[in-house]
């Protein structure tokens, strides 16, 4: 079992070059509107045959799917795929090296995790190990207005990291103490998402007749099963589930090593070689992310072998 994690981020990284490619066949709001609904009727079908009684939620319950959806399943992949339009895959998913970070502070507001001066440190050499990538751009990146010389593309992504990361929060609060299991949040949570997708799409894309480039429907299509069985199905519910057994920690530093899988992908995919900047850079905040790492083992919010002192929160602040 202990290899399922790093199977998850391998499979998961595959699918920002995928991404890439997808957008040369429609827009991100249809793409994602499109693959969530499409993901949500094989999620809620799969329940309706095998499992019935799953699909029961509670308004408590529904109200925190609600926003799931919005957050983590709407804004996080129109934003994720926005991005990807103009930045390099691996480049997108070292971004998403910054969920350890936003991990750490929503930690502290839902469960009062204490930052002491190592886990300063850390996150201090973390965050230095990301500034050289910000100022790496190229192609379409220096095209784009920009803000202290990070892209919009870039700030898009980070917004994206910050609502997927809270809607992960509320996944696993969802799934360790209301009794909803994986495959129920995340089935209604992409059926509500993708009905805000779509709706968003239907007013700001060109509808002539659907958001497809014309001679790509082909490509449109093969994207859009990848992508969905590869990232909505599979990737979306195993995570659900290892929430189940591991910490967010624990899942936050195995994502770390994310731009690697996504520089291989783009490289095997897009003949796009790999950043020695970005691997570099994926070093020295994986060092960064050690410390803190270090540090919550001896504050015991990390204990092997056993539930960290956070998950005993979740109860008492779910």
């Amino acid at each position: 079992m202990f290899f399922l994690p790093f199977f998850l981020f391998a499979i998961w990284s595959s699918c920002f070059p995928l991404g890439k490619i997808a957008m040369d066949s429609s827009t991100p709001l249809f793409f994602t509107a499109t693959r969530m609904l499409l993901a949500s009727i094989l999620i809620l079908g799969y329940l309706f045959i095998r499992k019935r009684k799953d699909l029961k939620i509670s308004i408590k319950q529904g109200f925190a799917i609600c926003i799931l959806a919005i957050l983590s399943m709407y804004l996080t992949n129109a934003l994720e795929l926005y991005g990807l339009k103009h930045l390099s895959a691996a480049k997108t998913c070292f971004l998403y090296s910054l969920t350890p970070f936003f991990a750490a502070i929503f930690s502290y507001i839902h469960f009062r995790e204490k930052m002491n001066f190592k886990k300063m440190i850390g996150m201090s050499i973390g965050f230095i190990g990301i500034l050289p990538v910000f100022f790496f751009q190229g192609g379409s990146e220096k095209l784009t207005s920009s803000f202290l010389h990070i892209s919009l593309p870039e700030i898009a992504i980070i917004v994206a990291v910050i609502f997927s990361v809270y809607g992960w929060i509320l996944l696993r609060i969802l799934v360790k103490n209301n009794n909803v299991s994986p495959l129920t949040a995340n089935g209604w949570g992409m059926l509500i998402g993708g009905i805000f997708a779509l709706v968003h799409s239907y007013f700001f894309d060109s509808w002539n007749p659907l958001p497809i480039t014309s001679g790509h429907t082909a490509g449109f299509l093969q994207g859009l099963g990848l992508i969905t069985l590869l990232s909505n199905v599979l990737c979306y519910n195993l995570y659900g589930y290892l929430l189940k057994r591991y910490t967010a920690t624990f899942m936050s530093f195995v994502g770390l090593l994310s731009p690697v899988f996504a520089s291989l992908s783009e490289w095997l995919l897009l003949k796009t070689p790999p950043s020695p900047r970005i691997l570099a850079s994926t070093c020295v905040i994986i060092f960064g992310l050690w410390i803190v790492y270090r540090e919550e083992l001896k504050q015991g919010y990390i204990i092997k072998g056993s539930k960290s002192l956070s998950d005993k929160n979740v109860k008492t602040t779910a």
